[in-house]
């Protein structure tokens, strides 16, 4: 268990991070630049400093850690995950960002007889992506565009490995949760859900969960020194989204929130 990340935080009693009660693994570092991002302390992969709620001083965000010292503190929950289904899941950032450090944390928690889940873009090499899926029991993914060059030039990354990844997934009788994070003005229209639903269709893929957009994260960027590029857009909520639901529905596409 030599391996050794960076991580910016773990959270014990997660209950919205797969099934059961689990604890939560944040690794830092993603290749995405989604203006929309809550969590812009996770895209820089290495340490770095930012201001406290407060405004008063600054803290580190993101330390080096051990795949046994991680393992170590999952396990403390360990009767927590036996009782309710829960177990360890993986999140960031993007853990393929740390791919040898998530593959071993995934393996020394599945030979501790732990349920796993990730939480991933999917932006990630097929054969890591595959290679990774041996050792994962439950995925969160989402598709940001159905489009490549408008998935470029918002996220700074293509979206035909994603979509291969997620198509793998789905084949590969996964249990996995499929989410659209709608975003106004980028993929917000009715015609984005039809071009959505297509492709769905076209990938056999029969089930989405809609994230309408928030600003839960706008706070973070001023205490990162950072500019905040979705100031002032106006916020979804799922009663804005019928419409948009409903043209997933009319492709006998399983669509929530």
């Amino acid at each position: 268990m030599a391996e050794r990340g960076i991580i910016f935080n773990i959270q014990h009693f997660s209950i919205h991070d797969g099934p059961g009660i689990r604890t939560t693994v944040f690794l830092k570092g993603c290749p995405l630049r989604c203006p929309w991002c809550a969590n812009p302390e996770s895209q820089q992969k290495s340490p770095e400093q930012m201001l406290t709620a407060d405004g008063l001083k600054t803290e580190t965000i993101g330390q080096e850690k051990t795949v046994e010292e991680i393992i170590t503190e999952v396990l403390k929950d360990r009767d927590f995950y036996e009782e309710s289904g829960g177990g360890m899941t993986l999140s960031g950032g993007e853990i393929f960002a740390q791919f040898d450090f998530a593959l071993a944390l995934l393996k020394a928690a599945k030979e501790m007889g732990l349920h796993t889940a990730i939480e991933t873009t999917a932006y990630a090499k097929h054969e890591q992506f595959v290679t990774l899926m041996g050792y994962v029991d439950f995925i969160y993914t989402d598709l940001k565009h159905y489009d490549q060059l408008r998935h470029r030039k918002v996220t700074g990354v293509p979206n035909e490995l994603i979509i291969k990844n997620i198509h793998y997934a789905f084949k590969a009788g996964k249990e996995i949760v499929l989410r659209i994070p709608v975003i106004p003005d980028f993929n917000d229209s009715l015609e984005d859900a039809q071009a959505f639903s297509e492709l769905f269709n076209q990938l056999n893929i029969n089930q989405v969960q809609l994230l309408p957009f928030h600003q839960f994260g706008e706070n973070k960027y001023q205490l990162l020194g950072r500019d905040y590029h979705m100031a002032g857009v106006k916020v979804y909520h799922p009663e804005d989204l019928e419409d948009y639901q409903n043209v997933f529905l009319s492709h006998k596409i399983h669509c929530y929130f």
